[in-house]
């Protein structure tokens, strides 16, 4: 096994050759071979281990046999003891779901401090197929039937092409010593229901399971990167950036495709999206009709699905200009100034008679029964029956701002003015309004 790990490496993760790399060491029987091979191959590996605190007396023996397997190896060991079910509670999180957190954010809390190149973990053929099971039981796309990745950003699996019994092999052939966690014998848990109960079965029913098994993975992935290449292709034409962090979809391009649905499964999914039959309703819903991930919303507005950060919804709080004023730096950069006439124009600057203002002016977002007179028009215009004509979307309704004075709409700011506060021939002191 040590000369097959050795040519496993040098083919498929060679930068782990000279790299300074933190063992997660459970001081079970996988993580114990692993940094015993990589001890005999002279890597520079140090150890880091969890004390859970889930098993009493046991946890506290296994960080004491960690630390005494670090002293003989002459490496480094960091040991942190968790208060994992308090955790739990207050995060509402399973037992598993909180140790794999606490331990994750620690180890690379380890890395930054310490400066180690990689974390390793002992994850092995068996532990892959297991978690395709699950996966599969709980219902999954094709990421999860893909299994454990061997490389994920800084974190490496070296043991994922032996089996359980190569490594069990190794172990006693050597006879090294390894800490056994009782509750890995029992079936309460999903993953050791089906590692002793389903595995054993399939087994019996087909002796190569276990290549057989590689192979399939070996096809999903090669389809999965078929996949990832066609919707890197659909990104660069489907998604567009129409804003710093809000992009929309066409829904008419989008139904051309053979499987709208897995299309925009696919092009959501680095978004943190998943309540996918809410999301596939929207191609046929109302417009304003949103769905939420953690950090993102998806809207329906007419023709497209926009896609806009959460915090990127500026407050709509509005923002009260006084007339010593001369600048607003927030939620728009406006700068106000006295002028002798009009010079340079353009859609980002307005003019406007300063008579006609009651000061404080106000920055604001629109509101129902807004209205407004256009300049160069006759009589008021609803500021919805604009927007429409104008073909604004929902964000970019919510993203416009107003300068009013009083109740009034002074400039729809960076688009169309009022007629009641143009300069005329009459007007004695101008205001000079600029965009920035």
């Amino acid at each position: 096994m040590l000369e097959n790990l050795e040519k496993h490496i040098t083919t498929h993760l060679p930068f782990l050759k000279d790299a300074k790399v933190l063992i997660a060491m459970s001081g079970g029987l996988d993580s114990v071979v692993l940094s015993t091979l990589l001890y005999k191959l002279n890597y520079s590996i140090a150890f880091a281990h969890c004390n859970f605190q889930l098993r009493n007396d046991e946890s506290d023996a296994d960080e004491a046999f960690v630390t005494q397997l670090a002293a003989e190896m002459k490496v480094n060991v960091y040991t942190k003891k968790f208060e994992t079910a308090t955790f739990a509670n207050e995060q509402k999180l399973s037992i598993q779901m909180a140790a794999r957190k606490l331990r994750y954010e620690w180890f690379q809390e380890l890395t930054e401090t310490f400066e180690y190149d990689y974390i390793l973990t002992a994850h092995h053929k068996d532990d892959a197929l297991e978690t395709f099971l699950i996966n599969l039981s709980r219902g999954t796309g094709m990421e999860g039937l893909t299994g454990i990745p061997e490389r994920n950003e800084n974190i490496v699996r070296p043991l994922l092409p032996f089996t359980r019994n190569d490594i069990c092999a190794y172990a006693e052939q050597y006879k090294l010593q390894w800490r056994e966690d009782s509750s890995n014998a029992s079936t309460k848990y999903l993953r050791n229901k089906i590692r002793h109960e389903i595995v054993p079965l399939l087994h019996e029913l087909h002796p190569t399971f276990m290549d057989n098994f590689e192979s399939t993975q070996q096809h999903l992935q090669g389809s999965k990167d078929i996949v990832h290449d066609r919707i890197q292709q659909l990104r660069e034409t489907l998604l567009e950036k129409v804003a710093n962090d809000t992009y929309q979809i066409e829904i008419a391009a989008l139904q051309k495709l053979s499987n709208p649905k897995a299309y925009l499964y696919e092009l959501l999914k680095a978004f943190g999206f998943s309540a996918w039959n809410d999301i596939s309703d929207l191609l046929s819903a109302q417009s304003g009709k949103q769905v939420f991930s953690v950090n993102y919303r998806l809207v329906k507005d007419r023709d497209y699905l926009f896609i806009q950060k959460q915090n990127q919804q500026e407050t709509s709080e509005p923002i009260f200009i006084h007339d010593s004023e001369s600048t607003i730096k927030s939620p728009i950069q406006l700068h106000i100034e006295e002028v002798a006439s009009i010079t340079n124009t353009g859609k980002n600057i307005l003019y406007v008679d300063k008579k006609m203002l009651k000061f404080p002016l106000i920055v604001r977002k629109w509101q129902n029964g807004d209205y407004f007179y256009p300049f160069g028009m006759q009589g008021k215009k609803k500021l919805s029956k604009y927007f429409k004509d104008e073909k604004y979307s929902l964000i970019d309704k919510e993203n416009q701002w107003l300068l009013c004075s009083e109740e009034n709409i002074v400039w729809i700011i960076g688009k169309r003015s009022d007629n009641r506060y143009k300069v005329t021939q009459p007007t004695n002191t101008i205001i000079k309004l600029t965009l920035q």
